[in-house]
């Protein structure tokens, strides 16, 4: 999106005709509209007048450069943190037989998610039990064999087989253990499956392999899932969110990363506060801006995915700009903005000029002012609507 400037639409017929009453009561006169606008006319071509007695209720600022730090106004979209979200697969063929969460859970990493009833399971745990026999049988073996060496009773040969059998046992052991740890089966559930006579179990708990929200929900019971494939939910951490803003060309300059960023939402009553994290390396050739991403703090779990934010871009640059309060700029009729400056003491003139950023209730004038004029910062919109009944 493109730097936001001030923008005050033209609604002064309003505003203007309850500031010119209070301003008449508080020039102690009852006199109407007309005899105001009598007081204040235009005396010369494209000079306004102000009557003296009037003058008193406006304010005049002079024009001065100010240390500016360049502010781009942007707006972003709110997105997942892709580096705190994850999906949680199962790594098992089998149809659903629980599902332990909703959408919106709070879980802890390696809480159980929901239950896949699955042969591959016990396929696995029996696999492992039979390594575990032979590695038992094989480990006895080796020691009978040593007993009966010690006694002369065997050939060395025949311990070194044995021995064999047994490192053979053991890496079959290894080979069933990882398997298990790849289905996700917690070190409990092994112990558990070395208990021989024990009914194995087909069930296979899909663990959260994050702390985090469960944000999507993409299954529901009995329905058959394939290992490595189906994603059963969305988890994210929701401390944190990026916003993707757009930067145009103009602006690009003054961005960096981390530079520090304040985010605001209409229907969030607090302000948001974020690092720039990443400056894009090309242009959306629909919009004809840079992405950025901008890392931001949401503790509270108030900024949801695909909300509009404004945002302030708090850049390290600065600079020696002339600026004038926000409340002397005001729009045309063609919505451009303009000012007026004092010509003489009393009178003013209409003048268009460029506008920047918005600063601490000053704003940048780039253009058609100097430095050293004077102009009508509060009052303007009374001589704005003066002029415009004229």
């Amino acid at each position: 999106m493109p730097t936001m400037y001030l923008l005050m639409p033209r609604r002064f017929p309003a505003a203007a005709l309850l500031g010119l009453a209070i301003f008449q009561c508080a020039c102690g006169n009852g006199k109407a509209p007309g005899a105001a606008a009598e007081q204040a006319k235009p005396v010369q071509a494209g000079l306004f007048t102000v009557a003296a007695e009037q003058m008193a209720h406006l304010r005049v600022v002079t024009v001065g450069t100010k240390v500016w730090q360049t502010t781009i106004l942007t707006t972003g979209t709110v997105d997942w943190d892709a580096n705190h979200t994850t999906q949680a697969i199962t790594q098992v063929n089998g149809p659903i037989s629980r599902i332990l969460v909703d959408t919106g859970a709070k879980v802890k990493q390696g809480d159980p998610l929901l239950y896949v009833s699955s042969p591959d399971v016990a396929n696995a745990i029996s696999a492992y039990r039979k390594a575990r026999n032979r590695e038992i049988l094989a480990q006895r073996i080796v020691d009978r064999m040593n007993e009966l060496l010690s006694h002369g009773a065997v050939a060395s040969k025949d311990v070194e087989s044995a021995e064999a059998d047994y490192n053979d046992a053991r890496t079959d052991v290894q080979t069933s253990l990882q398997a298990l740890r790849i289905f996700g089966i917690t070190q409990q559930e092994i112990d558990q499956a070395q208990q021989q006579g024990t009914v194995i179990s087909t069930e296979l708990a899909v663990r959260a392999p994050i702390a985090g929200v469960v944000v999507q929900k993409l299954v529901s019971p009995g329905m058959l899932i394939q290992a490595g494939v189906t994603i059963c939910f969305m988890l994210s951490d929701t401390s944190t969110v990026w916003v993707q803003g757009h930067i145009f060309d103009r602006d690009l300059p003054f961005v960096r990363t981390g530079d520090s960023v304040e985010e605001t939402n209409p229907a969030a009553a607090r302000t948001f506060h974020g690092v720039v994290n990443y400056v894009g390396a090309f242009v959306d050739p629909a919009t004809r801006t840079t992405p950025v991403r901008i890392v931001t703090q949401n503790p509270e779990g108030l900024l949801k995915k695909d909300m509009f934010v404004e945002a302030a871009i708090r850049t390290g640059s600065q600079a020696n700009v002339l600026a004038v309060p926000a409340s002397a700029v005001l729009r045309d009729d063609k919505n451009e903005p303009i000012v007026y400056v004092q010509a003489e003491p009393g009178k003013f003139a209409q003048r268009s000029v460029t506008i920047g950023t918005l600063q601490d209730g000053m704003i940048a004038i780039t253009a058609g002012l100097q430095k050293g004029e004077s102009v009508l910062a509060d009052g303007s919109l009374f001589v704005q609507f003066a002029t415009s009944i004229q």
